[in-house]
């Protein structure tokens, strides 16, 4: 079977891996498929450039001199804060000739710079999605998943959600058995959702300052399945439940309520993923008391239940050798 192509536009001040991650990931599925993409480097004059961590990468062409490919890759890095305006005119013309319209990390950037995302839901990495949406406002910018897709519009959050994005083309390209492969040949997990977030609640927040407050989270963390209310936590932190819940909210940037929700709900996503414990045992050990109450929270925040998250995301048990 023919893979699609895929060009990639290089530019100074390029993250590297933006690059080598899905080019790894797009070569190995062409290796596992018996039939290479055709991956091809351009850039604006076809010289070399260099990147943010300063390697040199030599393009394969320049940019004027590309045909137009089924996959178009747009990666992030310091060169999207002030990119060459004639980038930018590439882009706006050439764009949207491609079949598939790839962005990694902050080369969201590049491609709302020309006007390629208006209308359309997108994510970038967490530092620029403020950014995105204040300069942008025709974008609809999501700030919380790896991936995002959008009709032809693919996008990942930072550098690592590149792979994870390319893994998740590969498996739209040729089925889950070349995408595994390939992530057990990069020895990374093949199953990480688009949907998932670029932070767990403990990323996702500031510790508190105060030890009180701090022994209050790692204590939420440790014990998902206790009494995790308000009143419960306050009593823990030696406040009253106002004061407590006002504190926590300042030193950490979520309510107690939300903090409690997010690592409930990322523990449960971990023992689907990896135990082949029941979706009872599960919701009474992450405090969800009824497997009812754990399917509404993951419809809510995933758009699926447990059980097809299960099926999706489950990590198989391999023979041992």
């Amino acid at each position: 079977m023919t893979q699609p192509s895929v060009l990639v536009v290089l530019f100074d001040d390029v993250q590297s891996l933006d690059v080598t991650g899905p080019v790894e990931v797009f070569a190995g599925a062409g290796k596992a498929a018996g039939s290479a993409y055709e991956i091809r480097t351009a850039s604006l004059d076809g010289a070399p450039v260099r990147t943010s961590s300063g390697l040199t990468l030599v393009p394969d062409s320049c940019l004027a001199d590309a045909a137009a490919p089924h996959t178009l890759l747009v990666p992030g890095g310091n060169g999207t804060r002030t990119p060459d305006p004639r980038l930018i005119d590439w882009l706006r013309t050439h764009a949207p000739r491609a079949e598939r319209l790839v962005s990694i990390c902050t080369g969201a950037l590049l491609l709302a710079e020309a006007g390629l995302l208006d209308g359309h839901r997108v994510t970038s990495h967490w530092a620029v999605c403020e950014r995105l949406a204040r300069d942008y406002p025709a974008v609809e910018v999501d700030p919380d998943p790896i991936f995002v897709r959008d009709g032809k519009l693919a996008m990942s959050a930072g550098v690592t959600a590149g792979i994870d994005l390319a893994l998740a083309l590969v498996e739209e390209d040729h089925g889950r058995d070349i995408a595994l492969t390939v992530a057990r040949h990069l020895v990374v997990f093949l199953r990480r959702p688009g949907n998932q977030a670029q932070f767990s609640a403990q990323l996702a927040v500031q510790t508190a300052r105060r030890e009180p407050l701090r022994d209050v989270q790692q204590h939420i963390t440790e014990h998902p399945e206790g009494d995790l209310s308000v009143e419960a936590l306050a009593a823990r932190a030696r406040l009253s439940p106002r004061h407590f819940a006002r504190a926590f909210q300042e030193e950490t940037g979520m309510t107690p309520g939300r903090y409690v929700e997010r690592v409930r709900l990322e523990q449960a996503r971990r023992l689907l993923e990896d135990t082949p414990d029941g979706v009872e045992e599960i919701s009474r050990a992450c405090g969800y008391g009824t497997p009812e109450a754990m399917r509404r929270a993951f419809v809510k925040v995933l758009g699926s239940a447990p059980a097809e998250y299960r099926r999706r995301f489950h990590a198989p048990v391999q023979p041992a050798h």
